[in-house]
């Protein structure tokens, strides 16, 4: 294997580097600073392959069940121990914020801890978001309404949640929150530990100026590109390149007329130094004691937990972090496939609300989820296929919990909502439901509309926090 810039480029950052130019970009942000008082974090739990949230908040009132196991009756006999069937599921009593239309919804039973923290005040859900760019109803969709590009698939649709645009988009909305938390004076000395990634993050934690710092399960990411060093497969000229790089770091006074060389050079010894603070915080930090499982959405939230028990030894005010797990693309086997990563959604985020309210932080950490899109109502034999809206999930003490927010659709097909199979046209925007997340965070309107260009196309949603 040839060691190439390319992949040394594309190795390294993967790690801390690209958070050590924080702060380099001027801000393009207003006046208007953010409030930055006390300490608040935000976790995106993205899911990849497009969630069946039809599958996540089921109808459960005798009539709209009926009419969604008519639907959906030859997948429901799919699934393990009759697991869909309306005596297994977990009913939720909401409040008189939710909008159902006389329904009623329920949970699958694998997402017991969940409704756990529904019935406490701790979740909600915000039904059918997605991606808008301005207000859509089934007649417009019809006849010619300015929709997002590239609808129904997967990098482009993943992309335009996380940065409103399709693939190729630069800056993500966590980023531009981030920005204008660091125009504020926010994390002043450690601004590199602002957005903190557990997972491939895409465009959303990168910003004017904020970059996201990436950690594994157990601590700083390594930067393992000068690893290859001791390999043979590399030319002597990349050796003496990277043998150049390596002597910056010891010497601290690297010199070279090369320009490339140097910015690579500055930027690694930030990602060492990076690390290396971060190391030495966690070895004087709290230590979170709450047990975490072992699937990968646990052991992700878990290094998240553990980072924010950082947050004082660092100097971290705000925060954003990235986490992420795949396997929602069911065109088949969903009834085989689908529980169990609902399961690993369940466990992991009951146990890092348990972890939060053991530091203390209950009300200031909000986890949020995300995905490329909703899917079908409609079964395509035993599986499921792209859609546009799906509902979502918020945790956390400040969530304004026991509510499902938003409107409901019709558990069925060919309702004013539908754009044909089930597909639901959104009735809130990817931005109505980010600036609640955003205001709470500390941002301001201008702001917000920095960050979210779109959001004065539409009304202000709902306030679920």
């Amino acid at each position: 294997m040839t060691f190439t810039r390319r992949k040394f480029l594309r190795t390294v950052g993967a790690s801390a580097l690209v958070g050590s130019t924080c702060g380099l970009t001027p801000s393009m942000f207003s006046a208007q600073a953010a409030s930055i008082s006390g300490y608040k974090a935000m976790v995106c739990l993205f899911l990849y392959g497009g969630l069946d949230s039809h599958d996540m908040l089921i109808p459960y009132d005798q009539d709209s069940y009926n009419s969604y196991s008519t639907v959906r009756q030859s997948m429901i006999n799919q699934y393990a121990g009759g697991s869909r069937s309306r005596s297994n599921l977990l009913a939720l009593q909401t409040g008189s914020a939710s909008n159902l239309g006389g329904m009623q919804m329920a949970l699958p039973p694998e997402m017991a801890g969940v409704k756990t923290l529904f019935d406490s005040g701790d979740a909600a859900f915000v039904s059918n978001v997605g991606p808008l760019i301005e207000p859509v109803t089934k007649s417009s969709f019809e006849n010619g309404a300015a929709l997002p590009p590239r609808l129904f698939s997967h990098n482009d649709q993943q992309a335009t949640w996380q940065a409103s645009a399709p693939e190729g988009a630069q800056e993500g909305w966590g980023g531009l929150f981030a920005d204008a938390i660091l125009d504020a004076g926010g994390n002043s000395g450690a601004e590199t530990f602002t957005n903190i990634t557990v997972a491939e993050s895409g465009p959303f934690l990168i910003g004017r100026q904020a970059f996201p710092y990436q950690i594994g399960f157990r601590g700083p990411a390594s930067v393992d590109a000068l690893e290859e060093l001791g390999s043979n497969d590399i030319s002597a000229e990349e050796a003496d390149f990277f043998n150049r790089l390596k002597q910056s770091f010891i010497a601290q006074n690297f010199n070279s007329g090369h320009v490339l060389e140097l910015d690579m050079a500055n930027a690694l010894r930030g990602a060492f130094d990076a690390n290396d603070k971060f190391a030495s915080a966690a070895s004087n930090a709290q230590t979170v004691t709450t047990p975490f499982g072992g699937d990968p959405v646990s052991s992700q939230l878990k290094a998240v937990a553990d980072t924010i028990a950082l947050r004082d030894v660092l100097g971290t005010n705000r925060q954003i972090f990235f986490i992420a797990l795949g396997g929602f693309d069911t065109h088949d086997a969903q009834a085989a496939t689908l529980p169990a990563r609902l399961k690993m959604i369940n466990d992991g985020v009951s146990s890092f609300s348990n972890a939060m309210k053991e530091l203390g932080l209950n009300d200031s950490v909000t986890l949020f989820t995300a995905t490329d899109f909703g899917r079908t109502l409609a079964v395509n034999g035993d599986g499921t296929d792209h859609g546009w809206g799906g509902h979502q999930m918020v945790v956390g003490g400040a969530v304004k919990g026991r509510e499902i927010y938003g409107t409901m659709p019709e558990a069925k097909l060919n309702h004013d909502q539908d754009s044909g199979g089930g597909r639901l046209i959104p009735t809130l925007s990817v931005e109505q439901y980010a600036a609640p997340l955003g205001s709470w965070f500390g941002l301001g309107p201008s702001e917000l509309t920095t960050a979210l260009p779109r959001l004065g196309n539409f009304d202000a949603g709902p306030g679920f926090i």
